[in-house]
This record gives C-alpha cells, structure tokens and sequence, in this order.
C-alpha cells in the first residue's frame, strides 16, 4: 500500500493511497479520512465507515464534495472511499461508453460472465480485502464497522449490510437503488455481470430484507425532487418490504432535494451521528 497524497483537514488527515488488488487484479486507489485523535500517537484504533459511491464517481467524490471531514474528526471515526469499479486498461469496459455499466459502474457485486468475472468482484474488495488491508496498516478497528452509500453505492451499502450483519454494525444511505431488479439500471448491470440465468434477487435489498434474521439499524434519506426517484430507485417498496416485517428503518423524504452531492452535504453529519451512537455501544 503506497500512500499517494495527504492533506490536513479538520484537524485530521485526508489521505488517498494505492494497491495492487488481488481479487480485482489491477491497481487500486482508495481514500481515507483518518480523524485528528489518530495522530496524537497513540496506538488507538478507531470505528470506521465505509462510503459507497454511485455511478460515474471514484474514490475522491465523496472526500470533496460531502463535507463529511468536521463531523468525522469530532467523534473520532475513520471514512474509507473506495473506488466504485476496477480501473487500467486490462478491466474491461462498455462498448459503447456507456455510463451505467463498466469502469464506474462495478454496482458492488461479484461478476460470473465473462470478460467481466476477472476483475468485477468488488462485493469480496468490499467485504474482505479491504478491511483486511486497512486493519494491518492504518489505525482502524475491524470489528466496529458501518457503511454508507449513495445510489449505486447506496444498494451496495444495503445488501452488504443485509447480507453480513455480522461485519456491519449499522448501515445508511442516500437515495439508493433498492430493487435493482425491477428498474433499469439493475437489471443491464445484473444481466451482464451475472448472466441471465443468474441470482439478481441476492443483490436487491427488497427482497433480502424480506428474509433477514439479524437486522442491522438502517437509516435511508431521499429527495423529493430526485429525478431518479420513480424509475430508478423505488424506496416505496423497500419502506414497504420493511414495515411488513418491522425491520429498524428509519426513513427520511427530504422535501426539495435531488440526486446531488448538494443533497449529501445537507445530510451527512445525520448520517455520522447516527452511524457513531451505534459503533459506540460496541466498545
């Protein structure tokens, strides 16, 4: 792991850093907020939240745009942005350019189908070789864990959550993608990266949810004004999914919002604070 830039903020570090990835097989950036407490040279480790991103983005959206530094500096936690996708010119990419699928668009789940099944398993990056890495080499503590997302990144968030409550102790998200295989870019994605015949429904936190035996606290933001809200991301039916079965959901509509970081930076000290309270009770 080589660090590749480091900037004081809030007290803290922003620092990005690279790795050779052996489950995406390519070079990797990722970005990590370490809070101001980390530096006074204790031996300290502290509780982390990972951050997802959505489509288009990298490692360094969330970091520049979501404001999230202050709050995270305050209450001692570490923020780790990985990338959204495996990047270099041996992942491949869409033929056609497309936003939606390829380089960008990795929707945190590991692909069967060739050419993609080599380098698109971002669901093992995500779960296991990167805790595992930032546990040996940075001051974080691997067993209080929470994660958060936006869109695509907000349906990573919630069906890693779902799917190992044992690693995550709380999980959040804005605007997310909650039943990819009813809506458009869930369904291109999890065709082609998991083939036709594939299990879409162990990726869609609508029907994860329905079966969960061991909820993780859950708190969920969407805009009212997202123009994505009907198509593409159906919150309705995850809000409706989890009062049938009275899983821990909170869920804000956020009268004049969009789809926008602007969206984010409004919310994300919520989103710190209540991912906190929670990893706090751990100790």
């Amino acid at each position: 792991m080589e660090q590749i830039s480091s900037n004081k903020c809030f007290g803290g570090l922003q620092n990005r850093y690279r790795h050779d990835s052996s489950c995406l097989n390519c070079e990797m950036t990722f970005s990590v907020f370490l809070p101001e407490a980390a530096g006074s040279g204790s031996e300290e480790k502290f509780p982390v939240v990972y951050w997802l991103s959505g489509l288009t983005c990298n490692d360094e959206n969330f970091v520049q745009k979501a404001g999230a530094q202050r709050v995270a500096s305050e209450l001692g936690l570490v923020l780790v942005a990985p990338d959204t996708s495996p990047r270099g010119d041996k992942a491949p990419d869409a033929d056609d350019g497309a936003y939606d699928l390829g380089k960008g668009a990795g929707f945190y789940i590991n692909a069967t189908q060739e050419p993609w099944r080599r380098h698109y398993q971002m669901y093992d990056y995500i779960i296991q070789e990167l805790p595992d890495l930032l546990g040996q080499q940075l001051p974080v503590d691997t067993a209080r864990q929470s994660i958060a997302g936006h869109s695509m990144g907000g349906h990573g968030a919630l069906t890693m959550a779902l799917k190992n409550p044992d690693k995550y102790l709380s999980v959040s998200a804005f605007a997310p993608i909650c039943a990819p295989t009813r809506c458009p870019w869930g369904q291109k994605a999890f065709k082609t990266y998991l083939g036709e015949d594939g299990d879409h429904r162990q990726h869609d936190a609508v029907e994860l949810i329905k079966d969960c035996a061991q909820p993780v606290p859950m708190l969920i933001d969407q805009g009212s004004d997202d123009e994505f809200l009907t198509e593409q991301l159906k919150p309705d039916l995850l809000v409706q999914a989890a009062n049938h079965i009275g899983y821990p959901l909170s869920y804000n509509q956020r009268d004049g919002y969009d789809h926008s970081y602007f969206f984010i930076a409004s919310f994300i000290e919520n989103h710190l604070r209540f991912h906190h309270r929670i990893l706090c009770l751990s100790i």
